[in-house]
């Protein structure tokens, strides 16, 4: 029997609206419970009144120091070392959702997501395999604009302001520069399903290697 394997840590990173999310829940949808830990960077926001503030007044939660980084990085290890974590859900100061509490589990596969795992360097070094989700520009705003005013209630006008200000600015900084070093780039304007499906079948090897060598 060998030593128990060290979980496969992949980094899924892209731009805002990009996809991640649905790319991830697609995922998930072919691995079981135990098999896939995803943790998201949404859950790690500083508390609204210690987010910073641009010029005009408005919080710009598309910054690096917006995410409790330190956090982020000691969850992170605590599942390295076969540790459960928990931490309260994120609802984006939406006053009707009530926050639930999060519990993460260790397993064979555990998937890093947010617009700053590359840039975070403690995480970066600690990847596997780092993943690059890409659209278009303008596919990316219309989504931004369907989703946040559907799931956050936030009229065009504050989206475009955001777009524009924080999220362009963001993303051309601290997303752009990685994605040449990224190992996989999935193009995301109308299907990820052909990068999904290499992914999966990548997993699914780790997974059956790494739960062969506690046998």
């Amino acid at each position: 029997m060998r030593p128990l394997e060290r979980p496969y840590i992949v980094g899924i990173v892209g731009g805002s609206a990009s996809g991640k999310t649905t790319f991830i829940h697609r995922l998930a949808e072919h691995f079981d419970a135990g098999e896939l830990c995803v943790i998201s960077q949404d859950n790690y926001y500083v508390p609204k009144e210690q987010q910073c503030c641009d010029e005009n007044g408005e919080i710009n939660f598309d910054l690096p120091s917006s995410i409790n980084r330190s956090e982020f990085h000691r969850h992170l290890t605590q599942l390295l070392a076969g540790e459960e974590i928990y931490i309260r859900e994120y609802t984006f100061n939406n006053p009707d959702k009530e926050p639930g509490l999060l519990v993460f589990k260790p397993a064979p596969i555990i998937i890093m997501e947010g617009l700053f795992v590359f840039h975070y360097e403690e995480i970066r070094e600690l990847l596997d395999l780092k993943i690059f989700i890409d659209a278009d520009e303008d596919i990316k705003l219309e989504r931004r604009i369907h989703r946040d005013a559907h799931e956050r209630g936030y009229p065009k006008e504050s989206v475009l302001y955001q777009w524009y200000n924080h999220v362009t600015p963001a993303f051309e900084q601290y997303l752009l520069p990685y994605k040449k070093h990224s190992d996989i780039i999935v193009t995301n304007n109308t299907s990820f399903d052909r990068g999904l499906e290499v992914l999966v079948h990548h997993l699914k090897a780790q997974v059956k290697w790494k739960t062969d060598s506690v046998l």
